[in-house]
């Protein structure tokens, strides 16, 4: 294995201090060709959390490629590609599973869902599809149900939010946003989902908003400090963070803000090492984890990890493939 798919050493250390991960899981198996024993991660104690990266496609690679990012080894796998190639698709993961939800093949956009089972490697097409075909569209899971957010249908950018409930096998739709959006970021705190930026179709867009499900109507919230289409958002110690994305000027951004809901503000976070247009945020083992993205000039391999006690990010490896328009979902294992 090379150095270019396995993060630094000070890395390799953080995550074996930090992360005190469980190496006997029951779900999320590692795939691939076997391990020696230098390459494992030897730990004990909590159960760990396995990164998928999934679709995105080049002209330099077609292929939506699927990875797995194995904690006991330090190093990503490939895994089973989809069925159907996406690019710009919704990721998430629910109930040890992982959806993909809509995207694009370049040619139009798609409407269907497929569904991966990690522990047996496969895909599956049982899932029903959207009610309308959309791209660029945001996927999360609350209360146990994929929640779809906005999107391009090929025609227009949307406010349509649908939700998919796994136990009846169906969709249904939700109150629509306040505003059209895709290529937004979203992610849920306190119960309540928050949706940021995106673009109108137009510009891209500061606004946020924010759904509350017993009053089920949305609701706006302060706007960033700068507009982001293709942003990453999580949720990392109480806040919601927002990184990357591109700006009024079709710039890509490294900038990374945070807002507080207890005092209804924004405030900046220190800058990623690069900057990142369609990265996915999410939280791993203690890190703030920024995977992918495109700089501007080229697709991103890399990743890298914030620490918030050091108030810095640093490298973090790199996969095997180059994910332009794909995204993360984590898969905890039990």
């Amino acid at each position: 294995m090379t150095s270019e798919n396995k993060p630094f050493k000070e890395d390799e250390d953080l995550l074996v201090i930090k992360n005190n991960t469980n190496l006997h899981s029951t779900k999320g198996h590692c795939h691939g060709n076997s391990h020696s024993k230098k390459n494992k991660v030897s730990s004990k104690g909590k159960p760990f959390d396995m990164i998928y990266i999934v679709g995105g496609w080049s002209k330099d690679d077609p292929s939506c490629p699927v990875e797995q990012f194995c904690p006991q080894y330090n190093e990503w796998k490939m895994a089973a590609p989809m069925l159907h190639h996406r690019g710009d698709l919704g990721v998430c993961a629910l109930g040890g599973v992982i959806y993909t939800v809509g995207g694009s093949d370049d040619v139009t956009c798609l409407s269907s869902v497929e569904r991966y089972d990690p522990e047996h490697n496969t895909w599956s097409v049982d899932v029903p599809s959207l009610s309308s075909p959309r791209s660029r569209v945001c996927v999360l899971e609350m209360d146990g149900c994929l929640i779809t957010l906005g999107g391009f249908d090929g025609i227009t950018c949307i406010n349509t939010v649908e939700r998919y409930d796994p136990l009846k096998n169906s969709w249904s739709k939700l109150t629509p946003m306040l505003k059209n959006r895709a290529s937004a970021s979203a992610a849920v705190l306190n119960g309540q989902i928050y949706v940021l930026g995106g673009t109108d179709g137009d510009m891209p867009l500061d606004s946020v908003e924010r759904f509350d499900p017993f009053e089920g109507c949305w609701s706006l919230c302060p706007t960033m400090s700068t507009p982001r289409e293709a942003s990453g958002c999580a949720v990392f110690l109480g806040c919601l963070y927002v990184a990357g994305g591109r700006d009024e000027l079709g710039l890509s951004l490294s900038t990374v803000e945070k807002y507080n809901t207890d005092t209804l503000s924004w405030s900046p976070v220190r800058a990623m090492n690069n900057k990142r247009f369609q990265v996915s945020l999410v939280q791993f083992d203690g890190f703030l984890l920024a995977v992918g993205g495109s700089d501007g000039v080229s697709d991103l391999k890399t990743m890298e990890a914030y620490d918030h006690e050091t108030n810095s990010w640093r490298h973090f490896g790199s996969m095997k493939s180059k994910h332009p328009g794909g995204h993360v979902a984590l898969i905890k294992t039990v």
